[in-house]
């Protein structure tokens, strides 16, 4: 039989281009909580109960209007009128009216008309009457309905691997179902002297690693594997199984056969009945790869030797596995030092490595040694032309296994037109929504590597001035895009401006947002107009101190009914069909450490930024313009 010379290796550069354009299109499985577990979300959750889904005390005590309260003092105490109590788990049928309370447990439904919680700590009680011998404010020891979860509001994004942690919230808005995206991965293994783990071996025979290691890894990146066994050296029988594999999966890896023995005929098999993509890249270990197309599924066959295998699969198959899935295709890395001093066969290497305290240790045993994959953490990339690393060169070691942590951690002020920006980088970034002010402390602290703001200072500019207000001598502000930025209102109301707010019920952003400073900045004025305080003002306007963390819950808080309008931004608006009343420009920008801006992701993040393919994603009523991208130091 002809035997397959390798002439023509291609580069790993070469080979990443050639897979990167093959297409493959994930299913969709409907699955109960109990089985999602790994599973990869295919839509996004929006909640639609509010969690908590009434208002309930924390503590022990007594149901109060606040305003009753203020006057306490523990050697003058106020009296209160008990109207009855209120226990877990039961509607109350009681009322709180003027210099009454209610005894209430800790998690126990609010009573209409009261707005906070005494301890049971700072009251006495006589006969009928409980005394007050300290003041509450306003949703004191009141957790308020919606605090953790709200109606509208987006818990969970399309593309989310299921851990525990999403599952609880899964069941914490009600959800039994969920909608996870499926790729179908079929394993194979060939060789006449592989057997199966358990059996008895014989001579010359080994047990089959490649099977469990990549298919675990196959489950690792999120697919759905199925196994075909083990295939002897026959090629009807190879072809069979291969042909039986392609017609049930949609991607099909195999494991030997594909060097240059007489012996070896994958590649053979492939060649004649589909198309060869790639066969043998200039890589160690790895070299005899073939990928190729068969019956339109892309099959993947990988070296027999366990180490070349897994390395191949991570290096080449499971990103491609991962962005069909919306998964990042990033590897976590590390920096570490080179522990040893190590020579470099000459060509790209992939060195497995493990890491003792920061220090990268080759355990490199050959690519036949399965105990190189026990012991490596990762592996290193070495280029061709280096010869030699030395003890104590700085290294970047790709951790082996799924991917721990998110690229880029942001957090700040939610905004829709962000997460048009998330959904175009190459990279993974974990999303915490706390607000402009939350933002800036989180970069300033070393916490975050960037975050969303919109914040307005006295002179009616935005963000940039708070770079020294907040001390972020090691972050810049790079310009984002802008925002209308108004009232949000049901279609049919006749509110037109901030001073229709008075009197009516509104739904607030959170304290330390920027919409939350920009509404109170416009309140202020309106305060002047009546020539009333700020304070008194706001008492007058219902639902001033209910909060909502995101504009898509302030906009589904009015389409519920549950307030007359809130401050928000237009595509909110619209995507709950609600009118939208345009009040100014907002300026959206990011508050970016120094070390990211200047890295290479940073560079990617500003060029996406700028791109057209950007500014076309952008929502309702958000828009780019000339000073997007730039960059400003303090």
């Amino acid at each position: 039989m002809e035997r397959k010379e390798f002439r023509e290796l291609i580069s790993s550069q070469h080979a990443r281009q050639v897979i990167s354009q093959i297409h493959l299109e994930p299913g969709i499985l409907e699955l109960g909580l109990e089985e999602a577990l790994g599973k990869v979300l295919a839509e996004d959750i929006t909640a639609e109960v509010d969690v908590p889904g009434f208002d309930r005390a924390s503590m022990d005590g007594y149901a109060v209007r606040a305003k009753d309260t203020y006057l306490a003092r523990e050697d003058k105490p106020v009296t209160l009128k008990l109207a009855g109590s209120v226990d877990t788990g039961s509607v109350p049928d009681v009322r709180v009216g003027k210099s009454t309370a209610v005894e209430i447990s800790t998690g126990a439904m609010m009573p209409v008309g009261a707005d906070a919680v005494v301890m049971v700590e700072y009251t006495r009680t006589e006969g009928s009457s409980v005394h007050i011998m300290r003041p509450v404010s306003v949703n004191e020891n009141v957790i308020h309905a919606g605090s953790d979860i709200m109606v509208g509001e987006r818990v969970l994004h399309a593309g989310t691997r299921l851990t525990p942690r999403e599952i609880g919230v899964l069941s914490a808005v009600g959800v039994q179902y969920i909608k996870a995206r499926n790729l179908v991965v079929g394993i194979i293994s060939t060789g006449s002297e592989l057997v199966p783990p358990g059996s008895k071996l014989g001579p010359g025979m080994v047990y089959d690693i490649n099977s469990y290691s990549i298919g675990a890894a196959a489950r690792e990146c999120g697919a759905e594997v199925k196994y075909y066994g083990i295939v002897s050296d026959n090629r009807s029988y190879m072809e069979e199984i291969l042909g039986r594999a392609v017609d049930e999966c949609q991607l099909v890896i195999t494991s030997g056969s594909t060097s240059a023995g007489a012996g070896d005929m994958m590649y053979r098999i492939i060649g004649e009945r589909g198309k060869e993509l790639i066969h043998g890249i200039d890589i160690k270990p790895g070299k005899p790869v073939i990928v190729g197309i068969v019956d339109d599924t892309p099959v993947f066959g990988l070296p027999g030797y366990p180490t070349s295998a897994l390395t191949i699969f991570n290096e080449f198959t499971a990103p491609l596995i991962r962005h069909t899935l919306g998964l990042s295709s990033s590897r976590s890395t590390v920096r570490a030092q080179m522990a040893v001093d190590y020579h470099s066969p000459g060509r790209r290497q992939l060195l497995t490595v493990g890491l003792v305290r920061g220090q990268a240790y080759p355990v490199d045993k050959g690519s036949g040694a399965i105990t190189t994959l026990a012991d490596a953490d990762g592996f290193i990339e070495i280029d061709p032309q280096v010869e030699m690393l030395d003890a104590g060169d700085e290294v970047i070691v790709t951790l082996m296994g799924d991917v721990k942590s998110p690229d880029v951690l942001f957090i700040g002020s939610h905004c829709l037109g962000f997460e048009a920006l998330m959904r175009l980088l190459p990279f993974s970034v974990r999303m915490i929504n706390t607000g402009s002010t939350g933002g800036m402390i989180a970069v300033r602290d070393g916490i975050a590597d960037m975050g969303g703001v919109h914040l307005m200072d006295e002179t009616g500019k935005y963000n940039f001035s708070f770079l020294k207000t907040f001390g972020l001598d090691k972050a810049v502000l790079v310009k984002g895009y802008l925002r209308d930025q108004g009232l949000i209102v049901e279609p049919g109301s006749d509110i037109v401006g901030f001073e229709d707010i008075v009197g009516r019920r509104m739904i607030n952003r959170t304290r330390g947002s920027g919409t939350r400073v920009f509404t109170d900045m416009k309140l202020k004025d309106v305060a002047k107009k009546r020539k009333t305080g700020f304070d008194e003002l706001c008492a007058a306007i219902e639902g001033y101190d209910t909060e909502a963390r995101t504009h898509s819950a302030v906009a589904a808080a009015v389409r519920l009914g549950r307030a007359d309008v809130g401050v928000g931004i237009r595509s909110a608006a619209e995507l709950n069909g609600l009118k939208f009343i345009y009040i100014a420009d907002e300026e959206y920008d990011f508050i970016v450490q120094k070390k990211f801006i200047e890295s290479e992701m940073g560079k990617i993040f500003l060029d996406v930024l700028q791109s057209d393919e950007f500014c076309d994603s952008l929502p309702a009523g958000m828009r780019t313009y000339n000073m997007t991208g730039k960059v400003m130091n303090m």
